[in-house]
């Protein structure tokens, strides 16, 4: 929001309310102005003033940025009659999406904002941020497929092979794959494509930002401004 701005349109925004409403609530002395009671919709605001409705001082939230650990079961879209939404487990005033997307069978970093220009920047592949999974396959994976998997390789209805990867071993089943591409169901496709199957599926980092350690399945956290910026 620019400053100055009209009273009733700061209202609006940082209570969350209709610019009738906060009409309404400024003409019945609810509103004070550096805790003096404004009358007036229109006066100007600038971006020291302290506004307050009923003696409870407003801040203006531009946008908010959060980091979830996703559970499994839960959507990054709307709810479904099956599945309820990961934007149900963050509490914020502001309209939220999910920058990217998580399978409903797929644990992890899901990062969800207001922000529709930041969002954008994370999930662009012009971004060429890499995506870091810990996957959990029914058989044990080869040192010889670890390398066909970070090589690239074709997969199935596919033209063009997949872009080079990073992996690591952490057993004989699980590995952490790191992948710059978001095709549809990219990680699962690609084990199909060596002879296995995904039992278990885990986001731990996009880009700079590592999923808290401390999140338990279904908590999140503001991002830090470091994080946010990342993405710039």
């Amino acid at each position: 929001m620019k400053y100055p701005c009209r009273l009733d349109k700061f209202l609006s925004k940082a209570g969350h309310i209709s610019r009738s409403d906060a009409k309404k609530y400024i003409k019945n002395k609810r509103v004070t102005v550096n805790s003096q009671i404004q009358t007036n919709a229109q006066f100007a605001i600038g971006e020291s003033d302290n506004v307050g409705l009923d003696s409870k001082e407003l801040k203006l939230i531009e946008h908010q940025y959060f980091m979830l650990n996703k559970p499994i079961g839960y959507l990054s879209t709307e709810a479904e009659a099956n599945h309820p939404s990961a934007m149900s487990l963050i509490d914020s005033p502001l309209k939220i999406h999910a920058a990217g997307r998580l399978d409903v069978d797929t644990s992890g970093l899901l990062l969800l904002t207001s922000d529709g220009q930041w969002s954008h920047k994370v999930t662009s592949p012009n971004s060429k941020k890499f995506k870091d999974y810990r996957v959990s396959l029914a058989d044990a994976v080869s040192d010889n497929d670890l390398q066909l998997l970070a090589k690239g390789l074709l997969l199935r209805g596919e033209d063009k092979p997949t872009l080079p990867a990073v992996t690591k071993r952490i057993n004989e089943k699980q590995f952490i794959l790191s992948i710059s591409e978001g095709r549809y169901h990219q990680v699962k496709r690609m084990c199909a494509a060596i002879g296995n199957k995904v039992i278990a599926l885990h986001r731990e980092k996009i880009g700079d930002v590592m999923l808290d350690n401390e999140l338990q399945a279904g908590e999140y956290r503001e991002l830090t401004e470091i994080e946010i910026a990342s993405f710039n």
